[in-house]
This record gives structure tokens, C-alpha cells and sequence, in this order.
């Protein structure tokens, strides 16, 4: 069971890190997302609820009544304690009885996913335990979850490669599906359609996934397929991602619609798709345990500015897994928008994407490729685009 696995791997984070305890604190997770409680929950709940995970290995969730059936099915906890007027005297009890000296809690400034505590449920967590020592040992469990969603156990590695597969298969289907007149969102909805009938989600925002470019009036970026179409001497950019059980790909591919009398693409459109694809090397090269995203990041800068294209205003890449955008460490530039997360230390098991493009006369040539980090470098997950797919006039 992948929350086992991730149970288990939270203990011995919790030990790398010296924090004695990790309590998850939610409620209507079905309106509030909590990103931790899927790692370690096997259900969602309603009211009020904790979930504590110690150092020495115990494992305490406290449930409202009628939420606690899932929770002692699942055989994840030494204890499932259920309560029915309210959650403070047992959460205080579990407290006192561990006694922990540091208690990691889900708030961040840099880290999306290690900042599920809402502003309220703090508040509320302070008025119960008002009365205890126990407010004053909280601290940030940035360190323990960035490190949790990160490294990927074999469960996790396992369905993000599902997705990917899924996902270039869908890639495969739709390039005959590339033709002059069809349009950006012709592309779209049929894309979509193969995701509703494979019973798949999205690994970001369904109103702009899978992204479509065609053309150099297509602008590249979060938004929306258009109604432009495909003509002779277009190059069409998608970027595509599903999610399958829980797990998501993000990958982008690009093709090139030739021109009567063309057999390839021209010099300008295939020097931007080389600089681009030969960047990516050079990142995926560089990428390995205990380098800080940063420098992987400042590595493929100098290669694409080498090319003589403008550098990418975003970073090179992101991790992958529960969501499109996941985990912590960030190969990006150490740019304010970006926090502490571009400081992280690369490690084993963690997925990345590896992404950037430059913009042409006829259109935008953007490549996104799908690594894990192995214990001396990165394995690419699908067979990366080093070549200009090419839809003949």
C-alpha cells in the first residue's frame, strides 16, 4: 500500500531531520486540500482531524465518528481514536502521552505542498492546546515533506511512469491528427476526449490542458487553445499531462507542418528546436544527487544564451508526481518569486521536468521532458524529442 510505504519513509525522514513528531491537522479535505494527507490518509475526512507520526515510529490518527471506519480498515495506525464533540481532549491526551520536544507542522513560505495548514486550523490548534507547552515546540515540517514528496518509492515511481507511457501514446495518436485547417482547440478537444474515455484526470487545470500552440500568433504560456489553425510553414506546440492514479506527467512535443516543396524544416525553426533539445542535455548531464537546483539551472541558461536565443523566464524545471508541480527543490534561477525552493539538494528518487523553449518566425518550439534522479545522474523516462516531428504539406 503506497501510504505504507510513505508512512514508513516519513520515519526515517523524521530521524534525518531531529523532528519528533509531524501532525497533520485538516478538515473537509474534499473542499480544503490538504497536499500531505493523501501521502499518509487512506480516506478524506469531514470534521476536524489529526494525524501524528513520531520518530520512534508510532503512528496516531484522530477522526471524527463515522469518518474512523476507513482509518482502522486501513491497518496504517497503532491507534484510531474517534471522537464525536470535539477533538481537543484526545489530540491533548495523545500529546501528553508522547511528549514530543519538536512538533513539524504544514506551513511554509516557499513550498506549496508543505503549506496545507490553513490559517485557521492553526488558530484553532493553538486555542486547543492553549493550555500545554505544546505550541510553543511547533515548527515548519518544510523539511520533513519536501523530502517525503520528493523521494519517490517504488510505488510512486511505478504510477508516474504509467502516466508517462499513457501520455506519449496519446502523442503518437494525435500527430496524424496534425494537418492543415485544424485547429488549436480541434487538437484540444480530441485530445480530451482520449482522456475521458481512458477514465484519466489532469495533471493541471482541464481549461488549458493540453496547452496548443500553432503559429507564431499563438502565444505560449497558461492559456486556453484558440481557434487558429494550422497552415503550411506552422509549428504546432503542445504541452500535455495526465494524472493517473494520483500520479501525473507533464511533457511538451513539437512538430513542424511542411510547406509544398519542403523536406524539412527551415534553418532558422531547426537551429531554435537543436538549441532547445541540446539545453536539455546539458541540464539532464548535470543533474545528480547533492547539486542544489540552482546550478542545474544556471548550467542550461549558459547553453541556450550560447545558441544565441534569449534566456527562459521561468525555471528549467519542477518536480513531478502527485501533482504537476510538486516536492520542493526547484531547478530554478534564485529569483524572489521562487523562495528558498531553488536552494534544495538534488536527490535519489526525485522526478523532475526539464523544460524551456524559444520563440520563432514560425512558432514556439518548447520541449519538456520527464527525468528521475538516479544515484549518479538522472534516467529520462520517455524516449526524449531530439528530432523535429514532421507533418508532411
Amino acid at each position: 500500500m503506497l501510504q505504507k510505504e510513505k508512512i514508513d519513509q516519513a520515519i526515517q525522514i523524521l530521524n534525518e531531520t531531529n523532528t519528533d513528531a509531524w501532525l497533520l491537522f485538516a478538515r473537509e479535505t474534499s473542499d480544503i486540500n490538504e497536499p500531505s494527507w493523501g501521502l499518509v490518509a487512506p480516506a478524506g475526512v469531514v470534521w476536524q482531524s489529526a494525524i501524528l507520526i513520531t520518530r520512534r515510529g508510532q503512528k496516531i490518527a484522530i477522526v471524527g465518528k463515522y469518518d474512523d471506519a476507513a482509518y482502522r480498515a486501513s491497518g496504517l495506525y497503532d491507534d484510531v481514536i474517534a471522537y464525536t464533540q470535539g477533538i481537543g481532549e484526545s489530540l491533548r491526551t495523545v500529546l501528553t502521552e508522547l511528549d514530543p520536544k519538536s512538533i513539524g507542522l504544514n506551513f511554509s513560505k516557499s513550498n506549496t505542498a508543505s503549506d496545507g495548514l490553513t490559517y485557521g486550523m492553526f488558530l484553532q490548534l493553538q486555542d486547543l492546546l492553549n493550555d500545554t507547552p505544546y505550541p510553543a515546540r511547533f515548527i515548519s515540517a518544510d523539511p520533513v515533506v519536501s523530502r517525503l514528496r520528493g523521494r519517490k518509492t517504488k510505488s510512486e515511481a511505478s504510477r508516474i511512469r504509467a502516466a508517462i507511457n499513457t501520455t506519449m501514446q496519446i502523442f503518437a495518436d494525435v500527430t496524424p491528427r496534425i494537418r492543415v485547417g485544424v485547429s488549436e482547440r480541434e487538437i484540444a478537444d480530441w485530445m480530451q476526449a482520449r482522456v475521458a474515455e481512458l477514465n484519466l484526470g489532469y495533471a493541471w487545470d482541464k481549461s488549458d490542458n493540453p496547452i496548443v500552440n500553432i503559429g507564431p500568433n499563438s502565444f505560449p504560456g497558461h492559456t486556453p487553445p484558440s481557434a487558429l489553425k494550422v497552415e503550411p510553414g506552422h509549428v504546432v506546440h503542445i504541452d500535455f499531462g495526465v494524472k493517473r492514479e494520483e500520479y501525473c506527467s507533464d511533457i511538451q512535443r513539437v512538430w513542424y507542418v511542411l510547406r509544398a516543396g519542403e523536406a524539412r524544416a527551415p534553418q532558422s525553426v531547426q537551429k531554435a528546436f537543436d538549441a532547445v533539445a541540446q539545453t536539455i542535455e546539458e541540464g539532464a548531464k548535470i543533474l545528480r544527487p547533492g547539486i542544489a537546483g540552482w546550478q542545474v539551472d544556471a548550467r542550461a541558461r549558459q547553453v541556450i544564451i550560447g545558441a544565441g536565443f534569449p534566456e527562459y523566464q521561468h525555471a528549467l524545471g519542477h518536480q513531478l508526481g502527485r501533482t504537476a508541480h510538486d516536492g520542493s527543490t526547484l531547478l530554478g534561477p534564485r529569483w524572489e518569486r521562487y523562495g528558498d525552493t531553488p536552494l534544495g539538494i538534488v536527490e535519489e528518487g526525485q522526478v523532475f521536468t526539464l523544460e524551456l523553449g524559444a520563440m520563432t518566425d514560425a512558432g514556439f518550439i518548447g520541449l519538456e521532458e520527464d527525468v528521475m534522479v538516479t544515484a549518479n545522474g538522472c534516467e529520462f523516462l520517455e524516449e526524449p524529442q531530439t528530432r523535429m516531428w514532421e507533418i508532411g504539406a
